[in-house]
């Protein structure tokens, strides 16, 4: 490096004093090397290096003694203290069709890089993810992140309201961080129904090496994708001509771990493993259980728990939780469960836990899940402890759809993102929608409620069904401090968690009951409020959430990606 300028005179400002001026060190430090040169005592000066950082050092022989220490001092900061940028992972995927038999039946999947499912995403907090989708199939598609939070990036969100499908033979690149979050998260295509023939995968977030978490490293750690699964196609002769008939879908065919109906893990005795599991299906709950193991609770969908012990754990569609499984016990082998929940028929996944030692199969009889009454989940829920928004399911012009205070959620022909940029009018109308259950008939359109950067907001959810709920919002995380029987009402606040409350991106509502959620909208955006039921969803019971603030900044959401698609009324337009 060039030496520092020795006749330049003392300054107050850090760059004479550090070079170069982007150098990490902080400012204060320049400004104490900088008082340096006005001690009477110290008589000449000579430039010194400490890898990039530059500085002047004295030459009398406390001016010596003093650089040396300084030297030292700027040493220990150029290991410890200056932060290098964080990483940027590149990803090429291509999606395709391919032919499997999950459940014995073949049937079109959708493949990720030849994959069923997907490819594992593994990322660090604060990870940059440069992903380009290359769409294969004869279909537009989009995948969405579900529980990143794209801070100020809604852009990339993945969903119809806020980018365009990316069309058959095109490509697109993602770009997103993984700021500030770690856990256990999924993806999955949010277009049509893409997603009930594959397209998913686990995407796992881990903190940063010299980030503590607050539990010993496992040996290792395993991903199980389980949710239901359908033998009828995705396209217009299976479950989407079933839903756009106007009839809801019908009961799945079976269930599945990791896109089998049978999987295998394995482990040695007297190890720790985590597993990492996510509801990946379309309208199910699950109940997860390992035959003769407990299953320590560690984490949900990024926020550290209890870490309460259980012997099952039900886990709601869209949902997502890390466990701790001790390998404890004789070296054989052990049934994994999945079974489905609150369902007329009990359907069931078997996996194996393989003691690497094992000197026996799998034997005896499955391990039976919980009771099917729901005070059960209720009360597992409330130990991991005002918009109100009621869900309901109408006929409308004779055919099914599901709605959210009276409206069954239609998409526009331009994202709603691309239509608030440009300002093009007759696409949504903010408030299109009551922020409490009307009464009144229902009725089509698209559902857009208003917010205000750094709003802090009451969401129920008010479920008069007699089917269980599962809603998920894109962008945040949320506090669920409630849970309850019956009509919410303000005194339902009592009862309210607000000392530990939970943190998670997708929560469950109970058979006619409520659940309440606490939100801080602190992530400028154009953000889906949504079934996590992909069949509910698919038929309107969505709406958008558009945190807005006036004044335009970078600090608060980034400008719009000069790669973006465009389409609908946005088409032309500049990328500015």
């Amino acid at each position: 490096p060039s030496p520092l300028d020795p006749a330049s005179s003392p300054s107050s400002e850090a760059p004479s004093h550090c070079s170069p001026p982007t150098t990490s060190v902080p400012t204060s430090l320049c400004l104490f090397l900088a008082s340096l040169d006005d001690l009477p005592s110290l008589a000449g000066t000579s430039d010194v290096w400490v890898g990039s950082v530059g500085f002047r050092a004295p030459l009398s022989e406390m001016g010596r003694a003093i650089s040396l220490y300084l030297v030292a001092v700027f040493a220990f900061w150029s290991v410890l203290g200056v932060r290098s940028e964080d990483a940027y992972k590149y990803y090429t995927w291509t999606v395709t069709y391919g032919t499997a038999a999950p459940l014995g039946v073949s049937q079109q999947v959708i493949l990720i890089n030849g994959q069923f499912p997907g490819p594992r995403l593994d990322t660090v907090t604060n990870d940059n993810i440069i992903l380009n989708l290359i769409n294969k199939l004869d279909q537009p598609i989009l995948l969405t992140w579900n529980g990143i939070k794209q801070r100020k990036n809604s852009w990339q969100d993945g969903v119809l309201g806020t980018n365009c499908p990316i069309p058959p033979n095109t490509n697109y690149t993602y770009k997103f961080q993984t700021k500030d979050q770690i856990g256990s998260y999924s993806y999955f295509p949010s277009t049509l129904m893409h997603r009930a023939a594959g397209g998913f995968g686990a995407l796992n977030v881990y903190a940063r090496s010299v980030i503590p978490v607050p539990y010993a490293t496992p040996a290792g750690d395993y991903s199980l994708l389980v949710g239901d699964w359908y033998k009828a196609g995705h396209k217009a002769s299976g479950l989407q001509q079933i839903l756009d008939s106007g009839k809801p879908l019908p009961s799945p065919d079976g269930i599945l771990i990791n896109g089998q109906g049978h999987s295998s893990f394995s482990g040695n005795q007297g190890k720790t493993y985590m597993f990492r599991v996510s509801n990946i299906g379309l309208s199910t709950s699950i109940n997860f259980r390992i035959q003769g193991h407990k299953m320590k609770l560690v984490e949900v969908e990024g926020s550290h728990v209890l870490q309460n012990i259980y012997d099952s754990l039900d886990i709601h569609v869209g949902q997502s939780v890390s466990v701790l499984i001790t390998l404890n016990q004789s070296p054989k082998d052990y049934y994994i469960v999945a079974s489905t929940r609150f369902t007329q028929a009990v359907l069931t996944a078997t996996g194996v836990l393989h003691y690497t030692n094992s000197q026996a199969p799998v034997n005896g009889p499955i391990p039976a899940g919980p009771t099917i009454e729901v005070d059960w989940s209720i009360d597992q829920a409330r130990s991991y402890r005002t918009i109100i928004l009621a869900n309901t399911a109408p006929l409308i012009n004779g055919k099914q759809r599901y709605a959210v205070n009276g409206v069954s959620y239609i998409n526009p022909d331009t994202p709603l993102k691309l239509a608030d940029h440009y300002n093009i009018p007759g696409v949504f109308i903010v408030n299109s929608i009551q922020s409490t259950p009307s009464g009144g008939g229902p009725s089509l359109g698209t559902s857009v409620l208003g917010a205000s950067l750094h709003d802090f907001i009451e969401v129920v959810f008010q479920n008069n069904e007699d089917t269980i709920q599962s809603w998920h919002l894109d962008g945040y995380d949320f506090w669920v401090v409630g849970f309850g029987n019956g009509q919410w009402t303000q005194a339902s606040r009592q009862t309210y968690n607000l000392d530990d409350a939970l943190t998670r991106h997708t929560t469950q509502v109970y058979p006619k009951s409520w659940t309440a959620i606490l939100v801080s909208l602190d992530n400028q955006g154009m953000w889906n409020l949504r079934s996590a039921m992909w069949g509910r969803q698919y038929l309107g019971q969505q709406l958008y959430l558009r945190v807005y603030n006036p004044t335009p900044s970078f600090a608060n959401e980034y400008d719009i990606p000069n790669n973006a698609l465009l389409c609908g009324r946005a088409v032309g337009r500049k990328l500015t």
